[in-house]
């Protein structure tokens, strides 16, 4: 993702919706950034890996799993739909409230955000997007370094604010808070 934008101004949800349709922004409290180009080989066979076990998870019951690139909108209080001034298109997302979900992707704070870390992104998602979601109420983002085979999982704490890191590596298993019974399966990811 650049961080270099073609705007002199914040942008709104409606300006969003007039960029053109063959190129691919997110908006962060209202300064927009040009996605990368398409992504490398490794980040979409991670990307692949994480939707298929996320996916195929039958404890799944209303929650859904999309892939980028989807629009998550996310909403202050005072602001229209119109107004919304923070859009992400994150890597996965997983979304257990039907409510949410429109034609458009999703209109509120999905349970589950999965951002995979590229070397023009690494900034963004462990800091800008890290903060992002904490403030929104992201419960669990995840952060997937694909070159070092390392994710690192925030869980959102009582005091709204998340918690200390916990990294799993290449061998381990990730237990989905947001979605109790299910374990992904590092090995199967990166292997």
């Amino acid at each position: 993702m650049s961080l270099a934008t073609k705007f002199d101004r914040h942008m709104s949800y409606a300006d969003y919706l007039t960029l053109p349709e063959d190129e691919r922004w997110e908006i962060l409290e209202g300064v927009p950034y040009a996605m990368s180009p398409a992504p490398s080989r490794i980040h979409q066979k991670v990307s692949a890996r994480l939707f298929r076990q996320l996916d195929a998870f039958p404890g799944l019951k209303n929650c859904e799993v999309y892939y980028a690139p989807f629009d998550v909108r996310l909403q202050d209080a005072e602001e229209t739909e119109e107004e919304i001034t923070t859009v992400v298109q994150p890597d996965l997302v997983v979304v257990c409230d039907p409510a949410k979900l429109d034609d458009k992707g999703c209109l509120g704070v999905p349970d589950l955000i999965i951002e995979i870390v590229s070397p023009s992104t690494a900034s963004m998602d462990n800091i800008k997007k890290l903060a992002l979601y904490q403030k929104y109420g992201v419960r669990e983002y995840w952060i997937v370094h694909p070159v070092d085979q390392l994710v690192m999982v925030r869980l959102l704490g009582k005091n709204k604010v998340y918690d200390k890191a916990d990294i799993y590596d290449a061998n381990g298993i990730i237990d989905v808070r947001v979605l109790p019974g299910l374990r992904v399966h590092l090995d199967a990811v990166f292997g």
